[in-house]
């Protein structure tokens, strides 16, 4: 599908976010795989995957008087106000990323093992849990390529169960998790390790430094917090109504590193399928597992320049998945909230900053 560069679809919550009452399973997974970028992937003479730019422009557009609304700023206040799984807009093309526009996506199990080593967790961190699992791999800027300055991110969205086909339609819990927010140049997945209070070294952006900080403003305009993302929904999700919340502070999920392709210029969303599937062949052959690491306590130093040095992790599980696609929906329809920051990540009347009204 082409897309004109200018394209930025509806930023800001509209009244079909605000009527968001769940989806299926099946809907969402539906979407994504509905119009991959290729036929099968790999087959040679495809055309190369699109890359979609990332720029200062993009992200201050509407930012000056008489220039409207704010983009950037409509669109951050949006991932935290609206709970939708799919967004449409009106002309049915979805939406715009300024950030992160480049993403694969994936489908799979979230399981977390049944026994549990180290504290006691709510909703599906608690032991034994299993849930279906949507989630977009994604790189922050322009550049997808390995050995490049990027920083690599995953997002999920969990629904409370494991049959494909349910009918009813169910909220998920989603969470964020983001290696270095300056990036590295990794050469591979299993080399990067993504976390929901990721390091923040903001001079490895280079020349992506303006819109790195253009973000943090846009973020801080939308939530008392910029680089922490909590996990209540996940110990939220399934949890019987009355039982306190209990949701570790830390997770990173981590993969296995790979011998070397000897492809210096893969693509990550590429690496990602090569993961799963052989190039020209559209049956899975295998599986990409993260594992859940999980704590509480970290010491945490710095503002600008952040560093997280987490004590003790405890492995409680793992993600298993066993489809990909690399889709036109995948890159503008499907949406992910952000967690309100709450004071008390088990406390719900905690909320630090309530969500604006248009």
């Amino acid at each position: 599908m082409n897309v004109d560069p200018q394209y930025y679809g509806p930023e800001d919550v509209t009244l079909d976010d605000e009527a968001y009452q769940g989806s299926t399973y099946a809907e969402v997974r539906r979407a994504i795989f509905a119009n991959a970028y290729y036929r099968t992937w790999g087959t040679p003479g495809d055309p190369p995957l699109p890359v979609y730019a990332t720029s200062l422009r993009r992200a201050l557009s509407g930012v000056l008087p008489f220039g409207g609304k704010w983009r950037f700023g409509a669109a951050a206040r949006r991932t935290v106000a609206s709970h939708a799984d799919l967004r449409w807009g009106p002309d049915g093309q979805g939406f715009r990323r300024i950030v992160h526009p480049n993403g694969v996506c994936l489908t799979g199990i979230w399981e977390i093992d049944e026994a549990v080593p180290g504290p006691l967790y709510s909703g599906h961190f608690r032991a034994a849990s299993r849930a279906l699992i949507v989630a977009r791999y994604s790189v922050c800027c322009t550049e997808t390529r390995r050995g490049r300055s990027r920083s690599l991110s995953m997002v999920g969205k969990l629904f409370p169960t494991t049959d494909p086909d349910h009918t009813d339609r169910l909220r998920t819990a989603n969470f964020i998790t983001q290696e270095d927010l300056g990036g590295s140049r990794s050469t591979d997945i299993g080399a990067v390790e993504i976390r929901n209070a990721p390091d923040v070294t903001p001079w490895r952006r280079g020349g992506g430094l303006p819109v790195f900080l253009v973000t943090g403003l846009a973020l801080a305009k939308a939530d008392a917090e910029t680089t922490v993302r909590q996990l209540y929904e996940i110990a939220e999700l399934g949890k019987p109504q009355g039982e306190p919340t209990r949701a570790p502070a830390y997770m990173r999920l981590v993969t296995e590193v790979l011998p070397s392709t000897g492809e210096p210029d893969l693509d990550v969303r590429e690496e990602v399928l090569a993961r799963i599937y052989d190039r020209g062949n559209p049956r899975p052959q295998r599986a990409l597992v993260f594992h859940i690491d999980v704590a509480d306590d970290a010491d945490v130093r710095g503002r600008l320049v952040k560093r997280v040095r987490v004590r003790e992790w405890h492995r409680i599980g793992r993600i298993v998945f066993r489809e990909a696609v690399a889709s036109y929906n995948g890159d503008f329809v499907l949406h992910f909230h952000h967690p309100e920051w709450r004071r008390d990540r088990n406390d719900p009347g905690t909320v630090a900053r309530r969500k604006r009204r248009r």
